[in-house]
């Protein structure tokens, strides 16, 4: 499981403006860029590692449908956040990492252009 985080941690530490750190007062891995967060990577109350991401809510159902290990966003948004329970996660790395790119993608487009265009 170590490797499955350092790749995630890895792959978003290579995007323009994108941090990760850990986060005491969440016991997490919190990605953000801009101080907006983009996923966190924890256990939830079942003590389970999920990773949490937004998403577009069309699409975040359909896969709560399709998939028993994504669920709505943990300690999130259930529209626009799924969690992907790592330890059973029927997603590859590099799957899991597109989702990561998503989100990241998803929050940089909601920050202001000017901020946007010094990650383009």
């Amino acid at each position: 499981m170590d490797k499955k985080i350092d790749y995630l941690k890895g792959a978003a530490k290579k995007w323009p403006g994108a941090t990760v750190a850990y986060r005491s007062d969440w016991d997490c891995e919190y990605f953000e860029i801009e101080k907006k967060g983009f996923c966190m990577l924890g256990k939830n109350n079942k003590g389970e590692l999920v990773m949490t991401v937004k998403g577009v809510p069309e699409e975040n159902e359909l896969l709560r449908e399709q998939y028993p290990d994504v669920t709505p966003g943990y300690y999130a948004n259930k529209t626009h956040w799924n969690s992907f329970l790592l330890e059973r996660s029927s997603f590859t790395d590099e799957q899991l990492a597109m989702f990561l790119k998503q989100s990241y993608e998803l929050v940089l487009s909601k920050l202001p252009k000017k901020i946007q265009a010094k990650y383009k």
